[in-house]
């Protein structure tokens, strides 16, 4: 087994995509890997120094999307150019919105799914960013991308995954198994 240094590595990082409103009204969007579920109904997001954390700091209401195989360039897009230098950016991704129904926020509809967020809690606020606690208020859903149960369905949304090592993008594959099910079959071994 090899050995590497402490590194940003924790596998499988979400591709987030951020969306707020600029001090004009106009959307804005970022790419954001470091984030997770806090909580049942929380999120946590490591945001830095960026036009969307001023953003937070103007109103603590924020959209979450997930990218997805076909919004990939254009996510990766929103997080390597700053509203700051290039305020044409959401021009340029293409990306047609919504007002969110729930939270001051837009909704980017070329993703399947997206959670509606407020902050709750500013962690570790510092110059160079901080740790945002969010309760999520709503989710919305693409009707295309629901199974036949009428929740959304993880398979057919074509998910990324940011991979921090090689600097990449990995398409989400297929089911394996069956959560807090597959594992009783070792029980019964017992």
């Amino acid at each position: 087994m090899k050995n590497f240094k402490p590194k940003a590595w924790m596998l499988p990082q979400p591709v987030l995509i951020i969306g707020t409103y600029n001090a004009d009204g106009t959307p804005n969007a970022m790419n954001a890997a470091w984030g997770g579920q806090w909580d049942m109904t929380e999120i946590m997001i490591s945001m830095g120094k960026h036009a969307t954390t001023e953003n937070l700091n103007r109103c603590g209401d924020f959209t979450v999307a997930f990218a997805t195989t076909d919004t990939m360039v254009a996510s990766d897009y929103v997080g390597v150019v700053s509203a700051k230098e290039h305020p044409d950016k959401m021009e340029k991704t293409g990306w047609k919105f919504v007002k969110s129904e729930h939270v001051d926020a837009p909704v980017f509809e070329c993703f399947p799914i997206t959670m509606e967020c407020r902050i709750k809690e500013k962690l570790y606020e510092s110059e160079s960013g901080y740790y945002i606690i969010a309760d999520v208020l709503n989710i919305r859903c693409r009707e295309e991308f629901l199974s036949s149960d009428g929740k959304p369905d993880v398979e057919k949304m074509q998910l990324i995954t940011f991979d921090p090592i090689h600097n990449g993008y990995i398409a989400l594959g297929k089911r394996v198994g069956n959560a807090f099910h597959d594992g009783l079959s070792m029980r019964e071994q017992d």
